[in-house]
């Protein structure tokens, strides 16, 4: 299966980027995996809602080139559904039984994502209620989609 981690920014922090990396090499026994970026739009300070719904739509643009239309798409969202560590294993192993060759992970701006894109998911996934910063949602996505393989290969793996 291949597995696409779709967000807006770049990470700037060496601690994510070392953490990302070490999830990476660990997904490649399971999975191709890959990481595409796309550039974030600057907000300003009070930006209106008019001006922060411009924000999104030009970072959603951006997210759906890198979108087709057999992928299938989850969108991670506050309002999503909230799966504990096995309920997500269980949802990647359907996937791919129900013949998924792709799925796309889309984490959006700080801003959130545009309405347009969270429509064209599949599934919206919430990790929890509280917001984190993308760069460190990123980590915790792979680490999640890690442990997810060990589950469904009956590995273990530290709880």
């Amino acid at each position: 299966m291949k597995i696409t981690v779709l967000c807006v920014g770049k990470i700037k922090e060496k601690y994510f980027e070392s953490g990302i990396g070490e999830y990476a090499k660990r997904l490649s026994r399971y999975c191709k995996l890959e990481i595409i970026e796309v550039a974030d739009e600057k907000t300003p300070d009070n930006a209106s809602e008019l001006v922060e719904r411009q924000i999104k739509e030009k970072e959603g643009e951006r997210l759906r080139k890198y979108i087709r239309d057999d992928d299938y798409v989850i969108a991670l969202a506050i309002e999503g559904k909230q799966l504990d560590s096995v309920e997500l294993s269980k949802k990647i192993e359907k996937l791919g039984v129900d013949g998924i060759s792709h799925i796309v992970f889309i984490i959006g701006g700080s801003l959130g994502m545009e309405e347009d894109l969270l429509k064209r998911a599949d599934f919206k996934l919430s990790f929890s209620k509280m917001t984190f910063p993308h760069q460190m949602m990123r980590m915790i996505l792979l680490e999640q989609v890690y442990r997810s393989y060990r589950i469904m290969k009956g590995e273990p793996y530290h709880k």
